[in-house]
């Protein structure tokens, strides 16, 4: 449960190797939360962060969990919320994918969708449920500026994004009055492992800036958070613009 300040003092990464993730959790844990689920497939990055973590002083869990194997959601989040209350769900995983790739072979483009959207929705779907049989809790979904209006140059991942803050968005509308929530955050071009190598776009921030934002956003009980705020009139603009117009433009 949240402490007498009303910091968390529990959460669940999904995605527990996200750079995002981790940095929201390293906040988090310097707010007195006690202990930290870090949920993603077995790697080196997944084992850095949980000894980072434990370093700080958190009680750190490390579960196996595929956003793609959905069959295997239940089980997994199941037996993670068997193990106590969770003040707060981050669902931090997502795949960048290739768009040229995906134009040439379907297939991948496939994938993408199963990562960034399917697996969202399986266990966004289960950790809703047991959010709301808590009677308390918080959903963080990152999302993305991409879903606002998908781009020629990344319509496949934007497509993706688009379809998980359309989800995010109906499942917060779903737990209200629950004692649950969903708090939906769209950075934009954030630096990190997945952006390497790509050209970098203007109001680019960072995985801690995201960070802050979401456990701003937390106390605050926000329903929508843009990363940075600026990219909430930016895209307005944008989304509006006549489609002659915007297939014009260099994005």
């Amino acid at each position: 449960m949240m402490n007498a300040l009303g910091d968390p003092q529990s959460l669940l990464v999904l995605g527990g190797s996200s750079e995002i993730g981790l940095a929201t959790a390293r906040r988090l844990v310097g707010s007195r939360a006690e202990v930290v689920h870090l949920a993603g497939r077995p790697s080196s990055a997944l084992d850095a962060a949980a000894a980072e973590l434990s370093a700080l002083g958190a009680q750190v869990h490390v579960h196996d969990f595929d956003a793609r194997a959905v069959e295997t959601h239940e089980a997994v989040l199941g037996k993670i919320f068997a193990e106590g209350d969770i003040d707060v769900v981050l669902l931090a995983f997502g795949v960048l994918g290739d768009q040229e790739q995906g134009e040439r072979e379907p297939l991948s483009a496939v994938a993408v969708a199963q990562v960034n959207y399917l697996g969202a929705v399986s266990s966004g779907l289960l950790c809703a449920q047991a959010l709301r049989r808590q009677g308390h809790g918080a959903l963080v979904v990152l999302s993305s500026v991409a879903g606002e209006r998908a781009r020629r140059s990344n319509f496949i991942y934007g497509s993706t994004k688009a379809g998980l803050d359309a989800f995010a968005q109906g499942l917060g509308d779903s737990l209200h009055g629950s004692g649950a929530r969903v708090m939906v955050v769209r950075p934009g071009f954030v630096r990190t492992r997945m952006t390497e190598g790509l050209p970098e776009a203007p109001l680019a921030t960072t995985a801690d800036a995201v960070a802050e934002a979401v456990v701003d956003g937390l106390r605050r009980g926000s329903e929508t958070v843009w990363v940075p705020g600026a990219l909430r009139f930016v895209m307005s603009g944008l989304r509006h613009l006549p489609r002659a117009v915007f297939r014009r433009l260099p994005v």
